[in-house]
């Protein structure tokens, strides 16, 4: 049996965050110091049909060195990715070679690594604060998306995916799963059940928090990868929003304010707040999931739909949607209270002017 080695390949450490409603990424480009471009996705298949993101998403490439990585080399190159609907991607590259045994130890030092998360974080809210008017709504979340890409460009011992990847499966589960220790048959399975691959030598495996790719060409499949974590960490934050608008509205709901519910200015600004944070959400739903248009290219499309279902992202979907269509109601059912209550008092303002007048005339 031929010995597996990695000649060539990068480890991508991704960290994705919420830094803002919008950017306008032409203002963005017009500020930024580094060197930013607007690239396009290629086709793998020599399709005819366009594929495209709408709009094409900033990168910006900075050569600031980050933390040492104990063990690991870290290149001085680092890649931000700044998309219009207001997230951030910030990917950090480590050169490989080497065995699997290898590639297992730095997907288990990278999990229990915060400098880098750290350093990811103070690059991304440095630059956003430089962009200045370009953000809407700046500020960077605390929550973060991440995601570790293993790309494997030049190889020797793998002729074929498929006897690979049942060969060396404990391996490249742990791999995927950052993993010292040895996993169970279902873990393995579970690991290694999202492959996809183009030719006989080249494969992708798509787990819930990595990807091994090997491959000669695999930026357009990295490219994917991320923009797959950008939503899931743009749904992740819309939940929290919801979740929070939810409690409010509940709050609004239950208020027991006698009379006062029929004063003009009664729940004005939890009413606004309410239909403000519903068409937002509605708004960065629409535009979250129809930035990346696949048309004609299958192939990126296959990937995609592997790493949307390995992230949940339809799941995610359906839950913000119901809690939209909540939030909607709540609202709907506030101000239907407080219309009511004032045609009450609209009601029983004319039977006191009733009252008033038969008296005046029976004085008469």
């Amino acid at each position: 049996m031929e010995q597996f080695r990695i000649h060539r390949g990068f480890c991508r450490p991704l960290y994705v965050f919420e830094v803002g409603f919008a950017i306008d990424l032409d203002e963005a480009a017009r500020r930024v110091e580094a060197a930013a471009t607007r690239p396009m996705l290629r086709h793998r298949e020599g399709a005819a049909g366009p594929f495209e993101y709408r709009p094409a998403p900033l990168r910006i490439n900075q050569d600031r060195a980050g933390p040492p990585l104990p063990g690991f080399d870290l290149s001085p190159a680092v890649e931000v990715v700044l998309y219009d609907f207001g997230a951030a991607s910030l990917s950090y590259s480590i050169p490989l070679d080497g065995s699997l045994e290898d590639l297992a130890a730095l997907s288990v030092a990278l999990r229990e690594d915060r400098p880098l998360l750290e350093d990811a974080r103070r690059r991304v809210t440095e630059l956003i604060q430089a962009l200045g008017g370009a953000v809407q709504r700046p500020g960077v979340a605390e929550s973060v998306e991440d995601y570790f890409c293993f790309e494997i460009t030049a190889w020797e011992g793998a002729t074929d995916a498929g006897p690979f990847c049942s060969r060396h499966a404990e391996l490249i589960a742990r791999v995927l799963r950052g993993e010292a220790g040895q996993l169970s048959p279902d873990e393995i399975a579970d690991a290694l059940h999202a492959r996809l691959s183009f030719g006989r030598q080249d494969f992708t495996l798509v787990d819930w928090n990595s990807a091994l790719i090997f491959d000669s060409e695999p930026g357009d499949l990295r490219a994917v990868l991320e923009f797959a974590n950008v939503q899931l960490l743009e749904l992740r934050w819309l939940d929290s929003q919801l979740d929070r608008a939810l409690e409010r509205a509940y709050q609004v709901l239950s208020l027991r304010a006698g009379w006062r519910s029929v004063a003009p200015g009664f729940l004005v600004e939890d009413l606004r707040q309410l239909s403000t944070l519903q068409v937002d959400s509605a708004v960065l739903l629409e535009r979250v999931t129809n930035a990346l248009k696949f048309l004609g290219e299958e192939y990126l499309a296959r990937l995609y739909r592997m790493a949307a279902g390995r992230l949940h992202l339809a799941e995610w979907d359906g839950v913000i949607t119901r809690k939209l269509a909540t939030v909607e109601s709540i609202y709907q059912k506030v101000t239907d209270r407080a219309a009511t209550r004032r045609m009450e008092l609209l009601m029983w303002m004319v039977i006191l002017l009733i009252a008033f007048e038969i008296g005046l005339s029976l004085r008469k």
